[in-house]
């Protein structure tokens, strides 16, 4: 059955750039997501780690193609491609997904970023995009929850520029935007989903607890938002829509050998700052 967004989560969305929806997934689809990605040995051997600028380390694994795994089942689930569809005012395709992991104690943070600032170097001629994570642990503030800043996705796109290992919007402009406009910790629960707008300004801090995070991130694209440089056909292609009923049906099943992962030589390419 697909997921009904109300008239609230789509005005928050277009206000504030982001709109959280509670329990998209059951304790028991969440469950055995967490246990597939943390049994999943493909999944385990193409993550890669990122250092933030304090040294900390937050693994996360990339690929393109959604399958039929329990990955792929949750990314083409009619919920979420018909929620997707309808933020983005049209047909879309999965552009990626990707599995992240913050280690208690040392999971690093995430400087503040827009998405298409990436994507746009990648060719998307437009930011007819957007993301949904969904939580397969407790996301909360003391195990580095994610940040938004409310209404920054009206800014347009922004510069980037490197931090650490990672690639982040220019300071000097997130602190300005922050003195007006407070950061929202977005705390979810295990299969709360979080759908933000890829101008929109997040971030995330440390773990510093005892505890795991670990959430799942989908990428989307319009279909009419074709790249002008050479990306995965999937961003273009519709998406092959599958009933929520399979993702339990089809139990724990880990990402095929061979999916088209993203490497970290390629994303650091990919997402360098300019000069």
């Amino acid at each position: 059955m697909a997921l009904r967004l109300t008239a609230d989560h789509r005005a928050a969305y277009e206000t504030g750039g982001f709109a959280v929806v509670r329990a998209l997934l059951s304790p028991e689809e969440a469950r055995l997501l967490l246990d597939c990605a943390r049994e999943d040995r493909v999944l385990a051997e193409s993550s890669y780690e990122l250092l933030d600028a304090a040294g900390n380390r937050t693994r996360l694994a990339l690929w393109y193609t959604p399958g039929d795994d329990a990955y792929g089942l949750l990314s083409r689930s009619e919920r979420v491609v018909s929620a997707v569809e309808a933020l983005l005012g049209g047909p879309a395709g999965h552009y990626h997904s990707k599995v992240m992991q913050k280690s208690p104690r040392t999971g690093g943070a995430w400087e503040w970023h827009q998405d298409y600032a990436y994507w746009y170097r990648n060719g998307f001629l437009f930011p007819h995009m957007l993301s949904v994570m969904v939580a397969l642990t407790p996301s909360v503030r003391a195990n580095g929850c994610l940040q938004v800043l409310p209404g920054s996705h009206r800014m347009g796109r922004i510069n980037h520029v490197n931090v650490g290992e990672q690639v982040g919007a220019e300071p000097e402009r997130v602190r300005a935007y922050a003195e007006a406009v407070s950061p929202v910790a977005c705390e979810l629960a295990p299969g709360d989903a979080l759908f933000f707008h890829c101008n929109l300004l997040h971030g995330s801090g440390p773990n510093a607890s005892d505890e795991p995070r670990w959430s799942i991130i989908s990428a989307y694209n319009r279909l009419d938002n074709r790249p002008i440089l050479p990306e995965p056909a999937s961003c273009v292609t519709p998406i092959d829509r599958v009933p929520d009923e399979r993702l339990l049906a089809a139990g724990p099943r880990g990402i095929a050998a061979g999916a088209d992962f993203l490497s970290k030589e390629k994303r650091r390419y990919q997402q360098r700052a300019d000069g």
